[in-house]
This record gives C-alpha cells, structure tokens and sequence, in this order.
C-alpha cells in the first residue's frame, strides 16, 4: 500500500500545476503574471479552463505574439482598458490579458476584490513562485474569504454578488469583518450597471447550488437589494400549507428547482428523467441554459406576494392573483437588468403559470385533451413549468400538508410530463380542416372563434373522435350551433 504524498510531495504537485500555467506564456516577451481566479483554482488543485493575465506593457503586442506562436485567434475585449482574449489554436487555455493597474505588480493586486483572488505567478522563466502580498494563501488554506482592504467592496458592490458566489462555489466563509464591509456596501448595487451585476448572477445560476449562494448573499445584503420584493417578504408568514416564510420558501424553491434540474428521476421517475435533463441543459438565452433561466424564475415567482397578502374575516392568508401581478413584476425586473427579450419573457411566463397545475390537482384524473390545453399553454416551457410546479409543493410542507396532497401533486406533474413527451413524439397535429376551410364552412369572417374552433378540434383530434375532413366538418357544425345557442 502506497503512502500519503507528505508536504514534499504535494509541494510537487503544485509546482507542476503552476508550470503548466506559465508554460503556454514563454512567447510574451514583457513581464507578464498569472493573477486572479485562475491562480487561486490552480492553487486549490481545480481545474482552469481560462487564464487571467496582467502585462507590464503593451497588453496587444502581448497577445499579438501569443497568438502566432500558438496559431490561435485574438481580439480586444475593452478598449477602456485595453484588454485582449487570445483563444483556440495550440492553446490549452483561453488567455485574457489586461496592462497592470496602477502602474505597478502591487499596485495591480491591491486593488482587487478578495485576498485569494490578488496573487500572482510570473510568467516568465524560473522556479514558479507566488506573489502573494496579502496573504491569499493563507486564507486558501483557512478556506476564509477576505476583501484586500477596507474598501474593496465598497469601491466595486458587484464584488459583494461575487464573494457570494465564490462562498458556495468554493465551501469557503466570509469572515466576521467582510460580512461587515458587505452589508455596509449593498445597499449601492442597484447604482452598479446592472450587465455587471447580471454577470455575476448568471455565474450563480450556473452554480450546483444557486440557492446557497443566494441565500449567502442575502446573508450579506445584497439580495433584498437587487429585488426589494423579496426583502419586503422576508419575515412575511403564510398559510399554515408553508412551512416558512415568503423569503424562505423561495430559497427552497430556488434548491428544489437546481435538485430536479441535476437530476429529475427521484420526482418525474426513470422514463421521462433522460429527456428532462437534456431539455434543461439546452441553451435558451444571455448564456444560460434552461435549467439556469429556471433559477430566475423560482426566485420571482412568489415576488408578488407582500403586495398582494391579505387576511380573510376568518383569520386565512391570502395571496390572490400574485401570479398576474408576478409576472408584470418579473418582467420589469428584467427590463431594468438589461435582460434579453427572450430571458425576460420565459421569466414572466413561468410567474404567470407556476400555480395552473395545482389548480388542476383535484380535478384528477385529467384527459389527454386537458393536459394538452395546459401544456400549450405554457409553452415553450413545458418541462420549466412543470418542474417549477412540483419544485413549489416539495416546498410547501407546512402543519395543514398531508404526505397525500404532495403525492397528488407529484403523481399530476409525472402523468403531464409523460403526456408532454407522448405529444413531442406524436408530433404536429394538424387539423383536417384549415382555418380557411371552417371560415367557408360556417359562412362567418375570421375572428376569435376562429382559434377556438381550432382548439376545440384538436382536443376531439387527441380524443380520437376527429380524423377526417367529414368528421371535421361535422364537429364545426355542432359545434357553432352550441355557440348560438349559448349566445
């Protein structure tokens, strides 16, 4: 039996991984360190798929020889403050290179945002050894975030969003004093641009736990800052179906979502959890997939509820409509983060419909031609609003929930997705008599009766009592003479 590596050993280890990272460098001729996260991951033993580089120079003549060594392409990042990406060819990482700030090595790391992020490894020849001026390793062992200087965070809020999401990326804590410096620098993020800020919550989407990092962020003041609607629900109790408040139950939607996201079987069973997974990881919009903008959903969709919250004669909570009210709120949320139309749209229509399917639990057993009728009308989102749907109830276990209604409730949202699935490999149902042909038919000119028609035809199609032309004709017949008589 082999030994444990002793310090020698691991000493090593991570000479041979800092080498690996200057090695791709030789071709620039200035000065030239590795810094930031790119370090720190090397130093954990993580891997590195990007390089942060600061020259002492010219950051394009850097990544001009760069790029014709390794045969690899190149383009400027910022002209503000001229940094380049050098990326492909022969280059086993993506290199961003950026001129020092401030003129000099430590200048440059003293005005970064955390201790383990502001090291630095030269690239040039030699042994590998790490500039480290304010004890960055130091807090890599002890696992402990730490601002470089009092005013870290303060000079740039987004660093608060970051050591959020560095805390539950990394399992490491904040210490008593960065707490402090964060909640004393919160409150300003909403004046921070907010592509920045976005940035920063797209990587806590991507996270395998969001719900950790968004709760640490709470934790620092900053959440309740960037969505007022959820600091307002903190504290807010609900019907005794919750077992926690507003703010509290959306952080457990938030972690069931990410859960059934990694993996879908233990909630919608063997059959339907490959298909699920491969829907969530398609990419949907601003660099996230599926899975990630669902994140974004679960942590709007009960934003409505302090606006909405009244008590019945009888003593009952009552949140009434803050699902329309949601929606209008998550999209201006999005408008003023700059989000794409598409990001903000699915966002908004995950609020708006994230209760329809519990609406429908005690109408069990539901029809093919009802299902379809939900399903279509939350789509393109079918697989999002059911796995935010089932997400919400694992959530609501308060002292009135029975085990059966939460079985009810799962058992709706496995039978829906089957049906979502059956319908996807069916394919388009197309209707034997077009809209043109029922406006001939019925003699009236088009309207709104005219997609009701087609959706009625479509339910009797899935039913099987329409599959012909004559069949077709027959239904619109009856089915315009049910609507006279009704009106």
């Amino acid at each position: 039996r082999g030994r444990a590596p002793g310090a020698e050993g691991a000493r090593g280890v991570s000479e041979a991984r800092l080498a690996a990272l200057r090695a791709p460098l030789a071709p620039i001729e200035a000065d030239a360190w590795v810094v930031g996260g790119s370090l720190r991951d090397a130093l954990l033993g993580r891997p590195v798929a990007d390089l942060d580089v600061a020259v002492a120079g010219d950051a394009e003549a850097a990544a001009r020889a760069l790029a014709r060594h390794h045969g690899a392409g190149r383009f400027r990042l910022s002209r503000d403050f001229g940094a380049w990406r050098v990326h492909g060819g022969a280059l086993p990482f993506t290199v961003d290179l950026t001129p020092l700030q401030g003129g000099s090595l430590g200048a440059d790391l003293a005005r970064r945002d955390l201790t383990v992020n502001a090291m630095a490894l030269a690239a040039g020849p030699g042994a590998p050894e790490v500039v480290d001026p304010h004890g960055g390793r130091g807090d890599l062992a002890a696992r402990r975030l730490r601002p470089v200087g009092p005013t870290s965070l303060a000079d740039d809020p987004v660093r608060v969003v970051r050591m959020a999401r560095l805390a539950a990326q990394l399992g490491f804590v904040a210490d008593p004093g960065a707490v402090a410096l964060a909640r004393a620098a919160a409150p300003r993020l909403p004046r921070v641009p907010p592509e920045r800020v976005m940035e920063e919550l797209r990587r806590i989407a991507a996270l395998a736990t969001p719900a950790a990092a968004l709760a640490g962020l709470d934790a620092l003041g900053g959440l309740g800052a960037l969505v007022p609607e959820l600091e307002q629900a903190r504290g807010m109790d609900q019907s005794a179906y919750h077992h926690k408040d507003v703010l509290g139950h959306t952080l457990e939607v938030v972690e069931h979502c990410a859960g059934i996201a990694a993996d879908p079987e233990p909630v919608f069973m063997a059959g339907s959890a490959p298909r699920i997974r491969e829907r969530l990881a398609e990419p949907l919009a601003d660099g996230l997939t599926r899975g990630q903008a669902l994140v974004f959903t679960a942590l709007m969709h009960d934003m409505a509820k302090p606006a909405t919250r009244a008590v019945t004669p009888e003593g009952r909570v009552t949140f009434w409509h803050h699902d329309r009210l949601g929606a209008g709120m998550a999209d201006a949320w999005c408008r003023a983060m700059h989000t794409s139309g598409r990001l903000r749209e699915a966002v908004a229509r995950g609020v708006r419909h994230h209760l329809d399917l519990g609406f429908m639990v005690h109408r069990q057993p539901l029809s093919l031609a009802r299902m379809d009728r939900f399903l279509r009308s939350v789509a393109p989102d079918e697989v999002e609003a059911l796995v935010l749907s089932a997400a919400d109830r694992l959530a609501t276990d308060g002292p009135r929930t029975t085990p059966d209604q939460i079985r009810r409730h799962l058992v709706l949202a496995r039978e829906v997705m089957r049906a979502h699935w059956a319908l996807v490999d069916r394919g388009p149902v197309r209707p034997p008599l077009d809209g043109a042909a029922l406006v001939r038919l019925l003699g009236r000119p088009p309207g709104p009766w005219l997609q009701d028609l087609l959706d009625a035809t479509r339910e009797a199609q899935l039913m099987g009592r329409v599959t012909t032309p004559a069949q077709a004709e027959r239904f619109a017949r009856a089915w315009e003479a049910r609507r006279a008589s009704v009106a």
